[in-house]
């Protein structure tokens, strides 16, 4: 599979010579490939038969008006005819509600506007891999549209991962079933195949993750959620071990999740990792455990997986003081607390833990800069304290029972919960209420949850128990 074109990665598909350039050099196979792995990307919502109409024109236009000899005029003129379907009522490419407001525009500023749409990415991948039955059935019968289908599939699920990684991902699983389908050992050939290619799979799938949360939440609170979650499976170790790492594995992600150099990602994961283990094996056992291994990734994805640890007894924690709060260091200040917050509630997961962030984001900024900054201050301070202890009570009873529980007693007891609380539900709601709850628990209490989908879903649950009606925390 070819390296990414670079107009094709900055979502400037009308530019005629790097078009051009990149079609010649990669010949007409792994140009459509590329085209349908980009938009496959870019428009992550979009179905499989919109993202082939597109490919379909794109690679088209590249193969009539980029042979040697061919005028310029025909590249714009295709172009131009391209944007116009677009903006057509009954255009097959992908939909998307800012289309318009771009057909508006005339000329090159309307194709570059819709060469800049995409959708956002995916927070829940959809990707179920099928069998190997299945697969082969699907390849046999054939094998161009089970490679497109897949790579649409796979793409729009994981498409925050680096491209190298996705390109890398994609390929490995096509050769394993190009090869163990015409294999007289199937079976025996996938399990080999899959094994090994488990590194890679779990590279894909850990930094879609990570690189969704940085773009979710920004450098700055991906460094708090890493702070976070190493807190809590490690809440035995200082501020001073671990916010060094939350910084380093805010930079790694901010370096490679939009590189497009080969090993950005294994290279920094892997220095990083090396930067864990030194800091924290000798200071927990489970660390010392993921970090005896001989590959350096899977230590990486092992400590990932680790549990929340059992909170420590500690002090009463300290709350910052006003003059803390607003001085130069404000915002170390504010960190060092949250951390201290979370090593305290364990099974508090960071997306819930992140509305307290931003509380005190928002408390900072407003009242730091008011002509009478102790008084505003006391009064969030009052108000945090009533919010405060029946969120982190609420969230940590479902996350801790989540993570105690097997899924089916989980379930049991949250029905047993709601029961007591809506003691008037029909065994229908009662059911419906019990699956909405679990379905938010075993998407959002795990550490690596999608954030913008469980901060909606937390906001949203605030907002319905909000009852003074300007809660901090919504």
């Amino acid at each position: 599979m070819p390296h990414p074109p670079f107009s094709l990665s900055t979502g400037r598909p009308y530019v005629r010579d790097k078009v051009c350039h990149e079609f010649k050099t990669m010949g007409k196979d792994d140009f459509r490939t590329m085209t349908l792995i980009m938009n496959s990307r870019k428009f992550s919502n979009a179905t499989f038969e919109e993202i082939s109409h597109l490919v379909h024109e794109i690679v088209s236009l590249a193969e009539t008006c980029c042979a040697d000899g061919v005028d310029p005029s025909c590249y714009d003129a295709g172009s131009s005819a391209l944007s116009a379907k677009s903006c057509s009522p009954d255009s097959p490419f992908p939909a998307h509600p800012e289309t318009a407001a771009c057909c508006i525009h005339q000329g090159l500023e309307q194709k570059l506007c819709l060469a800049a749409l995409q959708h956002p990415p995916r927070q829940l991948p959809h990707y179920v891999e099928p069998s190997n039955e299945e697969l082969c059935q699907a390849f046999k019968k054939d094998p161009k549209d089970f490679a497109d289908r897949f790579l649409h599939e796979y793409v729009s699920s994981y498409g925050q991962a680096p491209l190298p990684v996705l390109l890398g991902s994609t390929r490995n699983f096509l050769s394993m079933v190009s090869t163990c389908c015409i294999s007289p050992s199937p079976t025996v050939c996938f399990l080999k195949e899959k094994l090994q290619r488990k590194t890679l799979s779990l590279l894909t799938l850990m930094s879609n993750r990570a690189c969704l949360r940085l773009t979710g939440y920004g450098k700055d609170k991906m460094k708090f959620s890493y702070l976070t979650m190493l807190a809590q499976k490690i809440p035995s170790a200082s501020f001073e071990d671990l916010s060094p790492l939350a910084e380093d594995a805010a930079e790694v992600f901010s370096q490679c999740c939009d590189s497009v150099a080969e090993d950005c990602i294994q290279q920094k994961l892997s220095e990083h990792t090396t930067k864990i283990c030194t800091t924290l094996s000798a200071k927990d056992k489970r660390f010392a455990d993921c970090c005896a291994g001989k590959n350096i990734m899977q230590n990486y994805f092992c400590i990932s997986a680790l549990q929340p640890a059992v909170a420590p007894k500690l002090p009463e924690l300290q709350k910052p003081t006003n003059k803390q709060l607003c001085d130069d260091n404000g915002a170390l200040h504010t960190r060092r607390y949250m951390f201290e917050l979370a090593r305290r509630h364990t099974n508090v997961p960071d997306v819930f833990l992140g509305k307290l962030y931003d509380a005190s984001e928002n408390v900072i900024r407003e009242c730091c800069s008011a002509k009478d900054a102790s008084t505003c201050l006391d009064s969030k301070r009052q108000q945090m304290g009533v919010e405060l202890p029946a969120f982190l009570e609420k969230a940590n009873q479902l996350c801790g029972q989540y993570n105690e529980l097997n899924f089916l007693d989980f379930k049991n007891r949250l029905r047993d919960s709601i029961r007591q609380t809506r003691p008037d539900a029909s065994p229908e709601l009662l059911t419906q209420l019990t699956d909405q709850r679990a379905d938010f628990a075993s998407t959002c209490c795990p550490a690596n949850s999608p954030p913008l989908y469980c901060v909606a879903q937390v906001t949203a649950e605030l907002a319905s128990t909000c009852k003074q009606g300007s809660c901090m925390l919504v």
